[in-house]
């Protein structure tokens, strides 16, 4: 058989034939009911396919599909590692996976222990007791942790803090988060060595702060070295520090951020707890605060009601000063589960594993390639990522970090993460995560490198690439500004 590159896949609409049945449905054993007519259309041709025909439609789509149960997977910020099978046999169980938010909290209270567990090892992994499970991802953990910070001031009377600080460093939803709760975001620089210039912030916390939003390790891949001294300096203008945890997996068992001087933080379980999170979710963006910020936290949390293990109940209950919900019923269930698991599946022994190999693994790739892609902090020893610029390769050959990342798709390699964060030009975020192994590493820091040559010796096969793709290089603008939303055949 020949395999024709880069042929399109024929879409279902075109798959179909006039008299194809893809089931059989039995007769009605209800009363018909006629639709009003203003509800009913006749122009909706829907395509008459087979059975067979949708399946192999749809497998031949997936086998085009790049996941992280085929290679790695280096897309800085997102923490994209593999996930372990035991996850989706415990999300299959039928207590978990049948169970059904309107039940009777009596009926439910395997799922409810499950989710009371869940907030205590959050809580305590991130040294922060009070935990919500509410959020759906991570950019929603972030909205809740500062409406909690919001709230803590207004509860006091102290409606006259106006702005948030965001590090030009921070994950780039941190000002949007600000500007949502209805705050001016402050711009707070970084030094040379990368980390929250002090004079800076120090400039500008004063009594109409809010609070810091402090992304750590931060979107350069390194630890904020004066982490302390920057809570102190917030703590003292009357602000809070909210943590964006979404870099967990490079501190987990290791640093807590409660005891750093983090009074908020959020967590994205579909990156450190290894829910898969390709595709647009699902996530889970589980919030945890200092003890007496718990009484803000959405709800219902859940609770424990009685005392020994086998007396003990469950339920669910409102902070006495919630802010709300701010998702319907509790949270991304199951994505939770896929996060308990993992997390007992390591225990408290071994959790500081998982941050351990996946600093090596960004530092070994970094030592790989920081000599031919200049690293701007290559000085430093990076967390769980690093950054790189192919700046030097625009100025000397004309190509950009677009055209790396496009070729890089025919050494068979997801790219990495392109053109964030905006303080470095031409930037390259490489997240490889632990799951990756030496053998893996090397083989894309390969692809890497001799990208580099061709970049020196035949600079038009990146501008060309990808080459070998079912789709080569698209057209940006006009897919923005002409889109095509459905089938017009």
């Amino acid at each position: 058989m020949t395999i024709v590159a880069n042929k399109p896949e024929p879409l279902i609409y075109e798959l179909g034939a006039p008299g194809r049945i893809g089931a059989e449905l039995p007769k009605c054993d209800v009363p018909i009911t006629r639709l009003p007519n203003r509800l009913l259309r006749d122009d909706l041709k829907l395509p008459e396919v087979s059975e067979v025909d949708v399946v192999r439609h749809f497998t031949r789509l997936s086998q085009k599909n790049y996941c992280v149960d085929l290679g790695i997977y280096p897309l800085g910020s997102c923490t994209m590692k593999y996930n372990p099978k035991v996850n989706e046999e415990a999300v299959k169980l039928p207590g978990l996976a049948q169970i059904h938010p309107y039940q009777d909290e009596g009926s439910a209270q395997g799922a409810l222990q499950m989710l009371y567990e869940l907030q205590r090892m959050l809580g305590e992994i991130c040294g922060l007791p009070g935990v919500t499970l509410q959020p759906a991802a991570g950019a929603q953990g972030e909205l809740t942790g500062i409406l909690i910070v919001r709230a803590y001031h207004l509860a006091r009377g102290d409606a006259k803090r106006k702005k948030v600080l965001v590090p030009d460093s921070a994950h780039g939803t941190n000002p949007a988060t600000s500007s949502m709760s209805g705050y001016q975001v402050v711009q707070i620089k970084s030094d040379a060595r990368g980390n929250v210039d002090l004079d800076d912030l120090r400039k500008h916390a004063d009594g109409e702060t809010v609070g810091l939003m402090l992304t750590n390790p931060n979107t350069l891949g390194l630890f904020e070295e004066n982490i302390q001294e920057v809570c102190r300096i917030v703590h003292a203008a009357g602000g809070l520090v909210y943590g964006d945890g979404a870099n967990l997996n490079a501190i987990v068992g290791i640093a807590r951020p409660g005891d750093l001087g983090i009074d908020v933080l959020h967590s994205n379980l579909h990156k450190t707890f290894s829910v898969p999170h390709g595709g647009g979710g699902p996530g889970a963006g589980a919030v945890m605060v200092r003890q007496d910020l718990a009484k803000f936290l959405p709800g219902p949390i859940v609770v424990k009601v009685g005392g020994a293990r086998r007396s003990a109940r469950y339920a669910f209950a409102m902070p006495k000063q919630s802010i709300g919900r701010v998702k319907s019923f509790y949270g991304n269930f199951l994505a939770l589960v896929r996060a308990y698991v993992y997390i007992r599946a390591f225990g408290k022994e071994h959790l500081h594993e998982i941050a351990e190999n996946a600093v090596i693994n960004a530092n070994y790739l970094l030592a790989r390639l920081k000599d031919t892609y200049h690293a701007p902090f290559g000085a430093r020893r990076c967390k769980h990522e690093f950054v790189l610029t192919g700046k030097p390769f625009a100025d000397k050959y004309g190509v950009h970090t677009l055209d790396i990342a496009k070729r890089i798709q025919d050494y068979g390699f997801y790219p990495p993460t392109i053109y964030f964060p905006l303080t470095v030009p031409e930037c390259i975020m490489i997240e490889p995560t632990e799951s990756e192994s030496k053998a893996s590493l090397d083989e894309f820091a390969a692809a890497l490198l001799k990208i580099a040559e061709e970049a020196a010796t035949n600079p038009q096969v990146l501008k060309d690439a990808p080459h070998d793709a079912p789709v080569t290089r698209l057209d940006d603008v006009k897919a923005a500004r002409e889109p095509v939303l459905c089938y017009k055949g």
